[in-house]
């Protein structure tokens, strides 16, 4: 345990709380000013990672959620039910299910605090390792009774069948859990949270953890790699910044919904003057989903109540200019838009305009708001020229000229008189400290007036405050109306954001429909693409998967030649054009799809015992074990973990499965550098092999990135070597031991022994420019063949042998 003083709060709250610590905030609980005795302090709050309002804490573009974990063991199942609370915006959730799916919302959602059973430690601890902070809670808090009274005290309902969870009993034990946390961590006020939703997994597109790690839809996997919602996220307010991240994690099946978001896109696409107004007004609205739990929680600065104010005049704004669009979407928020003019106007009549940000200085109310008030504000401000009155009033009544009236804190006002004229004081002045030069005096007149002055100030101060308290409570009234705006908004942030992006990068509008055919004319990768210089235009692509006549694509090709890329944008454009964005393409056909997943890439979990095959091995089951009809799969380099053999034993195995699975055709992308591969396409119809282009200049390779019919031979790995830098002594060898392979596989001998290897190739590498057939060593031969050897001299010679070491260095610079 540690401590710190409350004025560096701001510094070490926020580098603690992200260091999966929790501080508890103790201050005064009781008014010094009615007490005698030593001031009562207590906790008054306690911060935790998944628990906290404070600014400096949370991240203004990120919900902060906090988790609750329950489960259900059974012979039979295990069931896991699941809650996400952001308290700083009153969001909440629930769902139930198996683990991989608990896993996966953990990924989308990535809270920032777990509750968990104290009983079942050591599970969450196999489970995630130290994936998550977690905060461990006695195990009857995570019960279904439980969870079901709370829940219905804090909703004052009867039962929870309104928010369509009733079925969700291990949901609800974990909601339930969360509520008591609050209250433990002396979170008291939060009616805020005044709902609690399903997450639906059948609402949305299934997307596995992996899924969203390889594709990086919401972090990038390198250091300063850029992800997709880095792409697509052109938001002007945080609520609308959020929101995007929520749907991208979540895209949608729902053919209405997704059609809604695009006709509104494609809206304000055709429309610059709207695009430009809507953006105008939600830029000045701010963080009012977050302000408005602020108001709720009873912690909201005046000036951030000004900030709802205007944040409620752009939503009337707004209003007017939806209602007047043709559009049957817009005139549907307008409806929802509420401009909540009793609060604007409360607010704009009672707060100053530029009030302070403290409570207890005053400089909040305005005048003719409180007549006690302003009669104090009368005092304190004319009490220099009443002062000033009681001096002349002296002066005349003593004639001393030199007498001074001045204040300080232990004796309040007071009249100061030299000794010379000490003896000219009336006999009712109270002399009250002796100077060297002077004697200070008060009189009852002064007392009078002190008195008034200075409980005035904090008469103002106290009076100032309830008033404002008692504003906030009557804004507190306004949290659901005003909640409803700031999804409105969002949701009309995020839209207004795809049309800008889909303008700036020249997006189509998708096609999306019941069909199973993903049909993408001139696709392009979005990230990638951005990632380029202006003078390099990414190459776009065309593809076609459908289950009736090209259901996989079986693709080949060099290293580095962007079939990686072109299987991720595929799933991208999918993705995107289901989030209800543009897609980067000249058009594009999506029919619904319900999963996406993804094998690619390497990694291992060596912590677990388990290697890179075996991770690779494990993703590729869970693949096959979860497809369905509408599935869309990306396979890279399926095999490349073991043995030649073994690898493509695999893969072919694989394949073989995907086009026989018997409860639907999984539209495939498959990426491999087996070329045997290639020989599927004979025998199952709806295997099509395609390869990406290269061209071969000299002993340059030239990637085309072009997909093109037919399979590949080759895969130019040693060229790729000879570009990432490899010594040129292990390139030569490589390129002689991968002839001499290819020779005895033409010959039908298969794969020679590695003593075998070693006995037909010599070692000695060292290039034999007499035999050699590369242009850059006849060069050499010819420079040899005209050096007279008889006549020429010692630096002629050495003149010669740095021409040829030239001519050698360009050649191992190809």
């Amino acid at each position: 345990m540690a401590g710190f003083p409350h004025h560096a709060l701001d510094a070490y709250l926020p580098k603690l709380v992200r260091a999966g610590q929790r501080v508890a905030i103790c201050d005064q609980i009781e008014d010094p000013r009615f007490t005698k005795k030593l001031v009562k302090r207590g906790v008054t709050e306690l911060v935790t990672p998944g628990v906290s309002y404070n600014d400096s804490v949370l991240e203004v573009n990120r919900n902060n959620y906090l988790a609750s974990l329950s489960i259900r063991k059974s012979a039979k199942e295990e069931v896991f039910g699941i809650a996400f609370l952001d308290i700083s915006t009153g969001e909440f959730f629930t769902a139930e299910g198996d683990f991989e799916y608990i896993d996966k919302l953990l990924q989308s959602f990535n809270p920032s605090e777990i509750l968990f059973s104290k009983t079942g430690r050591q599970t969450f601890v196999d489970l995630f390792k130290d994936r998550f902070n977690a905060f461990f809670l006695e195990e009857w808090f995570f019960t279904y009774n439980f969870g079901q009274d709370i829940l219905n005290r804090h909703f004052k309902t009867k039962s929870l069948k309104g928010f369509g969870i009733a079925d969700l009993p291990e949901g609800i034990a974990a909601a339930g859990a969360i509520l008591h946390y609050l209250t433990e961590t002396h979170h008291n006020n939060i009616q805020h949270i005044s709902s609690i939703g399903r997450i639906e997994a059948n609402r949305y597109v299934w997307l596995d953890k992996f899924t969203i790690r390889n594709l990086e839809l919401l972090f990038p996997q390198q250091e300063n790699g850029v992800s997709l919602i880095q792409v697509l996220d052109n938001t002007v307010t945080p609520m609308g910044a959020r929101l995007l991240r929520k749907w991208v994690a979540l895209p949608l099946k729902d053919k209405q919904r997704i059609e809604e978001r695009l006709s509104i896109v494609e809206s304000i696409l055709q429309d610059n003057d709207l695009l430009e107004d809507i953006t105008q007004h939600l830029k000045q609205t701010g963080d009012i989903e977050r302000l408005i739990s602020k108001v709720a929680s009873r912690r909201v600065k005046p000036r951030e109540l000004l900030q709802i104010k205007k944040g409620l005049i752009q939503a009337a704004s707004l209003k007017v200019i939806l209602q007047h669009h043709p559009l049957p979407q817009f005139q549907k928020f307008a409806n929802q838009l509420n401009e909540c003019q009793f609060l604007v106007d409360k607010i704009d009549g009672e707060l100053l305009d530029e009030p302070k940000n403290v409570l207890n200085e005053g400089g909040l109310i305005k005048p003719k708001v409180n007549d006690e008030l302003d009669e104090l504000h009368e005092i304190v401000y004319n009490s220099k020229q009443y002062l000033e009155k009681v001096r002349e009033k002296a002066i005349e009544e003593t004639g001393i000229q030199s007498l001074k009236l001045d204040y300080n804190k232990v004796f309040g006002f007071y009249l100061e008189v030299t000794n010379k004229y000490k003896h000219q004081v009336p006999k009712e002045w109270i002399r009250k400290q002796t100077l060297v030069n002077a004697e200070r005096y008060i009189t009852e007149e002064l007392k009078v007036y002190e008195d008034k002055i200075v409980h005035a100030e904090e008469r103002i101060w106290e009076l100032e405050s309830q008033l404002y308290h008692e504003l906030v409570l009557q804004a507190g009234d306004f949290t659901n109306p005003i909640q409803q705006n700031a999804r409105i908004l969002a949701t009309l942030d995020c839209l207004v954001s795809f049309a800008f992006i889909a303008r700036k990068y020249n997006y189509t509008k998708p096609t999306v429909n019941e069909g199973k055919a993903i049909n993408i004319k001139a696709g392009r990768h979005p990230v990638i693409e951005r990632q380029l210089l202006a003078e390099e235009p990414y190459i776009p692509n065309d593809t076609l998967l459908d289950d009736e006549d090209q259901q996989i694509m079986v693709i080949t090709g060099p290293n580095m030649s962007g079939k990686s890329a072109l299987l991720r944008q595929v799933a991208l454009i999918t993705l995107m054009a289901q989030v209800g964005s543009f897609v980067p393409a000249d058009a594009a056909d999506i029919g619904i799809v319900d999963k996406i997943f993804t094998r690619v890439g390497a990694s291992d979990n060596i912590a677990k015992g388990e290697s890179t095959f075996m991770v690779e091995m494990m993703e590729t089951a869970s693949i096959m074990n979860n497809l369905s009809e509408r599935s869309l799969v990306l396979m890279d380099e399926i095999g490349r973990g073991t043995s030649t053999y073994d690898g493509i034993s695999i893969a072919w195995a694989i394949l073989e499965f995907l086009h026989d699975y018997r409860k639907g055709r999984p539209k495939t992308l498959f990426a491999t550098h087996y070329h045997e591969l290639n020989e599927l396409a004979k025998d199952m119809p709806r295997i099509k092999n395609f390869h990406v282009t290269v061209k071969e200049v000299g002993n340059k390779v030239v990637f085309m990135r072009k997909l093109a019919t037919g399979g590949s031979e080759h895969s130019f790995g040693i060229h790729v070597a000879r570009m990432a830098g490899m010594p040129r002594r292990i390139v030569l060898r490589a390129d002689d031991i991968m002839h001499h392979l290819e020779a005895n596989r033409s010959q039908g001998s298969g794969i020679s022994s590695p003593e075998v290897v070693t006995e037909s190739i010599p070692k000695d590498v060292q290039m034999n420019i007499f035999e050699a057939k590369d242009p850059t060593a006849q060069q050499i031969q010819e420079a040899l063949k005209e050096v007279d050897v008889n006549t020429i001299t010692p630096v002629e010679a050495l003149l010669k042998l740095n021409e040829l070491k030239g001519l050698m260095n360009g050649k191992e610079a190809l």
